[in-house]
């Protein structure tokens, strides 16, 4: 069964545009209602989160509707993380979560993304078969069995309790200075006050949220105004994260950003040294540095690779019985500790790691020398299939036979917006920026010929 609505991480748009529109996001909520409440009892539960987009109160409101209308009681959390609807999911044994945001996209843009009873994010399948119940409709349950709504007033600090329990026991961030880019996101009320209550000495950035500017000039996405922060003040740490708070960008003492795979690699080689890493097996996505995959073979480890997307990571995870995973972007999973990615979860992970060593951050988040890597976005209009186009077929294949065992090469449509995504890496710089090049050039000639026609 395909989807049409799903993309890697939910339903993403522009608001008030199809398919972010109240109307769609009304029968969405009665089809997940109607999937999930397959009893016709009334005891079924869902939760919300939401990040500060002005456009989540409008999808907020329209998902209780069509959620109610099929009996469903929702649970409405507020602004929260996406981790913290995984996690209240399960614990206050609702049928499914739903989390409303965007991620790291621009304010005008929001996304609706379900968690299944178990916490983890829905199936293709599952996703499939709930766009199926969209299309052909649900009819309301009777007048007597439509569903409640209740605001649930202590959503986040149930999560900041969760957060602070992966913390070592007995171990504080006495004497650390931490700068938090919240993003003007989700977290811009959790993440502080989790430092803070740990010992730390905080300096936010990024928590006035005024519904604009969420992910506007801050966050993971735009790291350096919290670096330029960390330098300024002397702290020991930067850690920006997301819109929603499941991934996460570090910063050290000097200002120097360190991505996900750094803190992989750290993450991974400690916990292999505690014999905690399960089968000695890290996953992450095609989009990861040649450098990580080399770390972990000099030290005897597994790199699993996936397709982009978090959720991809973490159905891996499940399968292979793995617990640590994630993406070059900051999407850090500990199925030890949570359902999805979480950006400050991990962050706690370093902060630990500096408490426990006594290095620094800037030793600690260098774990690798990396491959140079050269990434381009290329945008494209709707209806567009700039990749099927034979001219830029052959310019691929031409650039696959040049780095054949020099480097490699990923080229792949962006799952959350209408960008091709052209990727190599190679020792090479020169050979790297003119195979890269020559891709993006291609497929813009292609874009612009196709709308020509």
């Amino acid at each position: 069964m395909t989807r049409k609505l799903f993309g890697t991480d939910g339903v993403r748009g522009t608001a008030n545009a199809w398919p972010m529109t109240a109307e769609l996001a009304l029968r969405l909520g009665a089809a997940a209602g109607r999937y999930f409440r397959n009893d016709g009892s009334n005891g079924h539960r869902v939760v919300i989160g939401k990040d500060t987009r002005l456009s989540g109160y409008m999808f907020e409101n329209a998902l209780t509707a069509g959620l109610t209308s099929t009996g469903m009681n929702v649970l409405l959390l507020g602004p929260v993380p996406t981790p913290a609807v995984g996690l209240l999911t399960t614990s206050m044994r609702a049928d499914v979560g739903i989390m409303i945001s965007a991620s790291h996209n621009p304010h005008q843009d929001n996304g609706i993304k379900f968690f299944g009873p178990d916490g983890f994010k829905l199936s293709d399948e599952a996703e499939a078969e709930i766009e199926a119940l969209v299309e052909a409709g649900v009819e309301p349950t009777g007048a007597n069995n439509i569903g409640r709504a209740k605001r649930i007033d202590d959503g986040r600090f149930r999560y900041m309790e969760r957060l602070k329990s992966t913390f070592p026991h007995g171990r504080r961030l006495d004497g650390l200075k931490v700068v938090i880019d919240c993003a003007n996101g989700a977290a811009y009320k959790v993440a502080p006050e989790v430092l803070w209550e740990l010992g730390a000495t905080v300096v936010p950035v990024g928590t006035t949220p005024n519904g604009y500017n969420i992910n506007d000039g801050c966050g993971s996405t735009s790291p350096r105004a919290a670096a330029e922060m960390v330098v300024t003040h002397g702290a020991d740490l930067g850690i920006c994260l997301d819109g929603d708070a499941d991934r996460v960008i570090l910063i050290d003492e000097n200002g120097q950003i360190a991505d996900g795979d750094q803190l992989m690699a750290l993450m991974a080689a400690r916990w292999a040294e505690q014999g905690r890493l399960r089968n000695g097996t890290l996953v992450a996505t095609v989009m990861s540095n040649l450098g990580l995959e080399r770390f972990l073979d000099g030290r005897g480890l597994r790199l699993e690779r996936t397709a982009v997307g978090d959720r991809y990571v973490v159905e891996a995870m499940r399968q292979g019985d793995w617990n640590l995973g994630g993406e070059q972007s900051g999407h850090i999973v500990m199925t030890d500790y949570a359902t999805t990615g979480d950006g400050l979860l991990a962050a706690l992970q370093v902060l630990a790691a500096m408490i426990e060593t006594g290095e620094p951050a800037s030793r600690l988040l260098q774990q690798f020398d990396t491959v140079p890597q050269l990434l381009r976005n290329v945008r494209y209009a709707a209806g567009q299939q700039p990749l099927s186009s034979p001219a830029v077929q052959a310019v691929i294949e031409g650039a696959k036979a040049r780095l054949d065992g020099r480097g490699r090469l990923l080229i792949r449509k962006s799952g959350t917006e209408p960008l091709i995504r052209v990727m190599a890496e190679c020792e090479d710089e020169a050979m790297l920026a003119e195979v890269v090049g020559e891709i993006v050039l291609a497929v813009e000639h292609a874009a612009m010929a196709h709308a020509a026609e």
